[in-house]
């Protein structure tokens, strides 16, 4: 199945072990993005860019749920001062 310039493969609902079905992606990044992905990765702690991705992944929806519900976010900064994050512009 093709996805917006990624590939993904479904694996099978559960192997012999009953381990939970997973999709394989792959994606095709530009070197900016990938080293962002390796940086990422790096200051997080990460055991994988697939790690990163579900953490950003699981973020991002909650913003968006926020969002949907009239959520405002703001950024509170070293000196206490509050600003406007704009994320949905």
């Amino acid at each position: 199945m093709q996805m917006n310039g990624a590939r993904a493969t479904r694996r099978p609902d559960a192997d012999a072990d009953g381990a939970r079905a997973t999709t394989r992606v792959q994606l095709e990044m530009p070197p900016q993005a990938m080293e962002r992905l390796q940086k990422l990765k790096e200051r997080t702690e990460a055991a994988s860019y697939a790690e990163v991705i579900r953490n950003a992944l699981r973020l991002f929806e909650a913003l968006v749920e926020e969002h949907e519900k009239g959520s405002e976010f703001a950024l509170r900064g070293p000196n206490g001062e509050l600003v406007a994050y704009k994320i949905f512009v």
